[in-house]
């Protein structure tokens, strides 16, 4: 078995010398390197920034003030401008039916786009999964279903082209 293991290993190792000759340009005749162009070398794909939230807010206010000319927009709106001091029940989870939330604990709206000195639509930016987990967030949402305005949420982590985001709320509104 011992004679079986030791040319198995001078073969293996043999072979793992002319792969890496073979790609590192050595030839042993000549006992030089050689530089050889690589057609199929890697190239790693160019790393995507994230934006800044800051940023991103820019990046949306500039296409509604640009394909929404129509509307006013406001920033940071408090669910409380337009909702009130109400503190409602509804079933925002199964597991408690009867919780109470107010309005003043919901997430501040990113835009409310109005005409006409009325709201009209919200959107809401943010950021992994904030929309659908986080509890500010959902009683934002709830509060604006229940003032019957259009609710547009976009991940700030995702592209976002200027298209995408004005196709979609142009569907909204």
């Amino acid at each position: 078995m011992g004679f079986l293991k030791s040319i198995l290993g001078k073969m293996a190792g043999e072979v793992i010398g002319q792969i890496k000759n073979a790609t590192s340009g050595y030839t042993p005749a000549q006992n030089t390197y050689t530089s050889t162009p690589k057609t199929n070398a890697y190239k790693p794909e160019p790393v995507r920034q994230e934006k800044t939230f800051a940023e991103s807010k820019a990046y949306f206010l500039d296409i509604i003030s640009r394909e929404f000319p129509s509307y006013s927009v406001q920033e940071n709106v408090p669910v409380t401008q337009l909702a009130g001091e109400a503190a409602d029940e509804f079933q925002l989870y199964h597991t408690r039916p009867r919780q109470v939330y107010k309005a003043e604990w919901g997430e501040p709206y990113t835009f409310v786009l109005s005409q006409g000195g009325a709201p009209k639509g919200i959107v809401m930016l943010g950021s992994g999964h904030s929309h659908y987990s986080n509890v500010k967030y959902l009683i934002s949402r709830m509060y604006a279903k229940k003032l019957g305005l259009p609710y547009i949420n976009f991940y700030t982590q995702m592209p976002n082209e200027s298209d995408y985001v004005a196709d979609r709320i142009r569907k909204f509104l």
